[in-house]
C-alpha cells in the first residue's frame, strides 16, 4: 500500500490489555487547571518505568464540567486495579490537592470503584465534611486556600495499551515535523491519551537486553546510526525514525486516532521527507490486540 508516495508496511501495533479510568480536574481558571493535570500526568510515559501511562485527554468548557469552572479531563491507565487505585491516588494527593483552588471529580460513571476523595479526605484531620447530592456523595477538605472538593470514587474500564506506528524519514527536522501534524489530529480523539512527551517517542524501545537487569532496549533494527552493525530495518534513505503511541478505552478508539494520524503524515508525502509508516509488534506472542495498518487504512 502506497498513500501520496509513503509506504504503509504489511504489519501490525501489537497492543495490551490495560485498566483505565478518567478524572476530571476544575480550578479558578484554565491556566490552574492545566497546571493541576500537567502535574498529575508528569512521569507518566510507560509502565515499564513509571507504575502507569497517563495523559490530558482534552481541555473542558465551565458548561462540560460539574461545578461550571474551566477544567481538563484526566486519564489514567495501568496493568491493574490495584496499581491504578495507587497512581489515582498519589498523584492526585500530591498534585491536584496541592494545586491552588483545585477540584476534582469523576470522569467515569459505572464500572468498578476506585477510591478518590473516599481516602483524600483524611487530610482534613478530622474537620473534613461530606455531602451526598444527586446520588453521588463529595467530601469537603478544609485547605489553606480555602476548601478542596473531591467525589468520592470515579470509574474504572477495561481499557488497551499501546498502539502505535512508526514514522521513516529522510532527517530528523522532517520526521518531527510529521509527528507533529499527526498529534495535531490525534488530540481531537476522545477515550484516548499519547502518553510519551508530545505524544512522541524518539526512542523506541525492544523488548529484552544483552544487559540481565533490563527488561527492555533500544530498538537497534530502526536506529539510523547503527545501519551497519546490527540487523537493520532501515533503507539508506532513512535517517530519523519516531514513534507515536496510543492508549484508549476500545480498539475503535485507537483505531481511529491511527488512522487520522496516518493520514496527517501521509498528507505530507514525500516531498517532505517522509518514506514508510510501520508499527512495532512482538510477533503476535504478547498482547492480544493487533492493529493492522493497512486494514485501519483501507
Amino acid at each position: 500500500m502506497i498513500i501520496n508516495g509513503v509506504t504503509i508496511d504489511e504489519t501490525f501495533a501489537e497492543a495490551f490489555s490495560m485498566k483505565a479510568t478518567r478524572i476530571i480536574i476544575t480550578a479558578h481558571n484554565s491556566k490552574w487547571a492545566m497546571i493541576s493535570a500537567q502535574a498529575m500526568t508528569g512521569m507518566a510515559t510507560s509502565v515499564i518505568g513509571c507504575g502507569c501511562e497517563a495523559g490530558i485527554e482534552r481541555t473542558l468548557t465551565p458548561f462540560e464540567t460539574p461545578d461550571g469552572r474551566p477544567g481538563v479531563s484526566v486519564m489514567i491507565f495501568a496493568t491493574g486495579r490495584k496499581a491504578l487505585a495507587k497512581q489515582l491516588e498519589n498523584r492526585v494527593g500530591q498534585c491536584v490537592l496541592t494545586s491552588p483552588t483545585s477540584a476534582v471529580y469523576a470522569g467515569i460513571d459505572g464500572g468498578v470503584a476506585l477510591p478518590l476523595g473516599k481516602n483524600l479526605r483524611y487530610f482534613g484531620d478530622g474537620y473534613q465534611m461530606s455531602k451526598q447530592i444527586g446520588g453521588k456523595r463529595y467530601w469537603r477538605i478544609p485547605v489553606m486556600d480555602g476548601e478542596f472538593l473531591a467525589e468520592e470514587s470515579t470509574g474504572m474500564k477495561e481499557a488497551i495499551g499501546g498502539g502505535n506506528f512508526l514514522i521513516l524519514a529522510e532527517s530528523q527536522p522532517q520526521a518531527l515535523a510529521a509527528c507533529d501534524a499527526a498529534i495535531e489530529v490525534m488530540e481531537r480523539v476522545r477515550n484516548v491519551i499519547l502518553p510519551f512527551p508530545g505524544g512522541v517517542v524518539g526512542s523506541g524501545s525492544k523488548v529484552g537486553s544483552k544487559y540481565k537487569a533490563l527488561g527492555a532496549s533500544t530498538n537497534d533494527a530502526f536506529c539510523p546510526t547503527l545501519k551497519g552493525k546490527t540487523n537493520t530495518e532501515l533503507g539508506p534513505e532513512i535517517e530519523s525514525v519516531m514513534e507515536i503511541v496510543i492508549d484508549g478505552l476500545t480498539e475503535e478508539d485507537i483505531s481511529q486516532a491511527m488512522r487520522m494520524g496516518i493520514e496527517a503524515v501521509c498528507n505530507l508525502g514525500t516531498g517532505n521527507g517522509v518514506r514508510r509508516i510501520t508499527a512495532g509488534n512482538y510477533g503476535g506472542k504478547l498482547g492480544p490486540y493487533h492493529f493492522h495498518l493497512r486494514e485501519i487504512m483501507s
